[in-house]
């Protein structure tokens, strides 16, 4: 999901100002190291700094997007800026060997050249020196733009010669908006920005069929939970246990289950301005709440908590969600 300036400047206004300032006082250094969350935006601003570089008609230190410089950089087809990704598990020596030369060569294109190092932590030992030997003896213009999730992964000495932008992590209100924009229904939309702040894959969870069962699963079984332990047991039985067979959907579904009860919570205490998880279930969770004190609700929520913990220990599944829906039903966490 392509994130438009506009949205770049409300979710990263911070590291978007600092670009555009670097810009405006022609202060560009020879590398700079975007550090934040996966789906934060980092290689959506790192084109934006490498177009507004290399625009050729720059109004309000914004690209145009109309030039040919900057439909080259938005195809990917400009000979001046190049891409690394990890080959497996790591950045090799051999790719970071070819890039230098690629660097060290008369461009096709006037200006500046730019490479941009994806997850630029997952370098080996070896990549990590021989880009360290290139950051200390800079060949004409070029750029380096790092882009990590862990920049405590890369060489101290590295860093050291990087300029840091630390990207904030986006705003659940900007996920819901981006995903109600490409057709996701504004329930659904709540309920996936609660599990993920990555815009790629909280679009891809949302039209998964498996999630979207999973969700319906989950609402269900509160239902069930209202009216005795045996339908709540029997419906484990029949539609939990036999489809959550792997630890991570198992989890998942229980961190729906938590969410639910903070919902409840939350409606209960009616605090103004909640974006609840599930605004398609407001109505039936605000009758649970006026049913359930607030002790209550705090020992279910513990419950499953307690659930969570016991699932890492490798519990049996069926024993575990059997203890929890009887824990559900009074109100007590395990012991």
């Amino acid at each position: 999901m392509m994130l438009t300036i506009d949205t770049l400047k409300m979710v990263q206004p911070t590291v978007v100002k600092q670009v555009q300032s670097l810009y405006e006082r022609e202060r560009i250094v020879h590398a700079y190291l975007f550090e934040g969350d996966k789906g934060t935006g980092k290689s959506q601003v790192a084109q934006f700094f490498i177009q507004l570089l290399l625009c050729e008609q720059v109004e309000h230190n914004e690209p145009c997007l109309q030039c040919r410089q900057c439909k080259l950089v938005m195809s990917g087809n400009h000979t001046n800026v190049h891409h690394i990704y990890p080959d497996g598990a790591s950045i090799k020596i051999e790719q970071v060997r070819n890039l230098m030369k690629e660097m060290k060569m008369v461009g096709r294109e006037e200006g500046r050249k730019f490479y941009v190092i994806h997850n630029a932590d997952k370098m080996n030992i070896a990549a990590a020196n021989m880009l360290l030997k290139f950051l200390e003896e800079p060949v004409g213009k070029v750029t380096a733009i790092l882009l990590t999730e862990h920049y405590q992964a890369i060489l101290p000495t590295i860093l050291s010669r990087c300029q840091h932008f630390k990207f904030a992590a986006l705003p659940r209100e900007v996920i819901i908006a981006q995903l109600t924009s490409e057709q996701v229904t504004k329930s659904m939309a709540a309920t996936v920005s609660l599990l993920t702040n990555d815009l790629e894959e909280a679009l891809a969870l949302s039209n998964d069929e498996q999630f979207v069962q999973m969700r319906k699963t989950v609402l269900h079984l509160i239902g069930t939970i209202q009216q005795n332990v045996q339908e709540s047991l029997l419906y484990i039985q029949e539609a939990w246990i036999p489809v959550y067979k792997e630890k991570q959907d198992f989890e998942r579904a229980l961190d729906l289950l938590l969410f639910a009860y903070r919902d409840i919570v939350a409606l209960k205490a009616d605090i103004e301005g909640t974006v609840v998880a599930f605004p398609d279930k407001e109505e039936e969770f605000k009758n649970i709440a006026l049913r359930s004190t607030y002790e209550r609700l705090s020992k279910q929520m513990q419950a499953i908590l307690k659930a969570r913990e016991q699932l890492h220990r490798n519990m049996n599944r069926s024993l575990l969600m059997e203890q929890l829906m009887l824990n559900l039903q009074e109100g007590y966490a395990f012991v």
